[in-house]
């Protein structure tokens, strides 16, 4: 991934080697240009920043580019997704752990039914947790 810049500023991220070829239809490019060639036309690779961690209630964004240490670095950003959308994704996780040990619950299931219906309870009551969705703990299975 690239970056175009012209004195200083970004101008397009991000960039490709065909937006380069694109740019300059009448400039002969190698199928790999070197660092100098790329940037005496103001292109230049970027680094990869640190992406933070994300969950079901936060999303990543990455789409800018700064320079840091002399080095043009994509630029990370966990945000809080709206809450409607947290609530949504986390209810849809606690859906997805009970349909994973409806099993557990048949007459003829070897296991500790009674563990289990603990469980399967805890995951219910996730809503029902101080600073949901947020901050919640999920229950460990039996």
């Amino acid at each position: 991934m690239y970056v175009k810049i012209k004195d200083n500023t970004v101008v397009k991220f991000p960039y490709s080697i065909a937006n380069l070829r694109a740019d300059y239809p009448s400039t002969s490019f190698p199928k790999a240009p070197t660092p100098e060639t790329l940037a005496s036309f103001g292109v230049y690779k970027v680094a990869q920043g640190v992406v933070p961690s994300w969950d079901d209630t936060t999303h990543v964004l990455g789409q800018s580019v700064q320079q840091i240490d002399g080095v043009w670095t994509q630029v990370w950003e966990a945000k809080k997704r709206p809450e409607s959308e947290a609530t949504k994704n986390i209810r849809r996780q606690r859906d997805m752990l009970l349909a994973e040990c409806d099993w557990t619950q048949v007459v003829d299931a070897t296991v500790d039914k009674a563990a289990w219906l603990v469980y399967r309870q805890a995951l219910r009551d996730i809503t029902a947790q101080e600073g949901f969705p947020w901050g919640i703990t999920w229950p460990e299975k039996p």
